[in-house]
This record gives C-alpha cells, structure tokens and sequence, in this order.
C-alpha cells in the first residue's frame, strides 16, 4: 500500500513545531562541562562507537588517553592507528581475556596494573578525553573496587569528558553517567559461523 503523500503546509507546520520543541531543549542545555558516557549492552559497537569519540575528539586538537582492560595482545587496526597520532596516550592491560588466562590471581593484578594508568588519567588535567573500555567486566568480576572506581570517576577534572564500554554495566555507573546507550544484539555474523574480520572487529 502506498504512502499517503502528506498535505505541503501541514508537514511545514509540524516540522516547524519540530523545530521549536528541539530549539527549546537546546536553548536549556547551555551547561558546558566533561561529560560521562556509558556505552553497554550485548550488542557490538561499544568499542568502535567509543573509537569514534576519540577521531572526533583528536580532529578538535584535543588529548586523549585510552585504556583497553581485556583486549590482551590483540593486534587491532585501531590499536596502531591511533598510537601512531600525536595527543593520544594508549595503555593495554596485559593479560588479556580472563576466560583465556583461567587465573584470578593474575586477573586481579593485571587488572589493578591497568586500573593505575587509568586513574592517573582520570587526575589528568591535560586530558581532555578519556576512555575506559571494558572497564565493566572488571567490576562485574570484582577485580577491581567499585567504590574506588565511582571515586575517582566523581573526582576526575570538571572539563574532561570519560566514555566507559562493556556489557553487564553496574547500576552505579548507569546512575552516575550523564548518558548512557544500550547496544542491543538482533544478530551477529559469529553465531552464523562468520569469523572475525580484519577492519571490522579488529
């Protein structure tokens, strides 16, 4: 069945109350301060969407420090490109997956060593961005303490912005971000026998 093609001034007239309501809700948001985002879900994207946030943020000349928790020795696209950029400062907790190390004792240390440059970050006043990917899981383990996290995530420079990644996302981080995204799974090529592909998942 066709669309109805809509009457010309009544579409002029509803986009022009579209546009007063969203003029009204930008005209509020004047608050210019760092912004925490989280990004979680079963979904894939919440590492590359975070990705995105650092292109666009290095585009506007600002610095940035990224730390990865459970990527391991992966070899990445993402890893080489933005290391070789100036204003990115780029750390990698070493062990990798926990499924792959089957190790708590190493998990917990590894996890702690990463968590350091992670909240020397979160102190840094040059550091107009940061991010934190995966930094759930490490709370979903217990790892990491979640107090402690939350603490320094409250206390981290008023400019800077932080975006967090990973699934499973603790009630105190959803409450505590000022946006928060839920990447939602309705397919995925892994489940239908698909491999990894270079420039897609790595």
């Amino acid at each position: 069945m066709a669309k109805t093609i809509q009457d010309p001034e009544k579409h002029a007239e509803r986009m022009k109350k579209i546009k007063l309501h969203v003029d009204k809700r930008i005209a509020k948001a004047q608050t210019d301060k760092g912004t925490f985002v989280l990004l979680t879900g079963n979904g894939k994207g919440k590492s590359s969407s975070s990705l995105g946030m650092v292109a666009r943020a290095l585009g506007h000349g600002m610095k940035v420090g990224v730390v990865q928790f459970l990527k391991g020795d992966w070899d990445t696209g993402e890893i080489e490109f933005f290391k070789a950029q100036p204003n990115v400062q780029w750390e990698i907790m070493p062990s990798g997956f926990t499924w792959e190390t089957q190790n708590r004792e190493q998990d917990v240390k590894s996890s702690l060593e990463a968590w350091q440059h992670a909240h020397a970050m979160l102190k840094d006043d040059s550091l107009d961005l940061v991010v934190l990917d995966e930094l759930t899981y490490l709370l979903h383990y217990n790892y990491l303490d979640e107090d402690e996290v939350i603490q320094a995530i409250l206390a981290r420079p008023e400019h800077q912005h932080l975006v967090v990644t990973g699934r499973g996302a603790a009630e105190s981080l959803i409450e505590l971000a000022d946006t928060v995204s839920e990447i939602k799974e309705i397919k995925h090529a892994f489940k239908r026998g698909i491999k990894a592909q270079k420039g897609l998942e790595f």
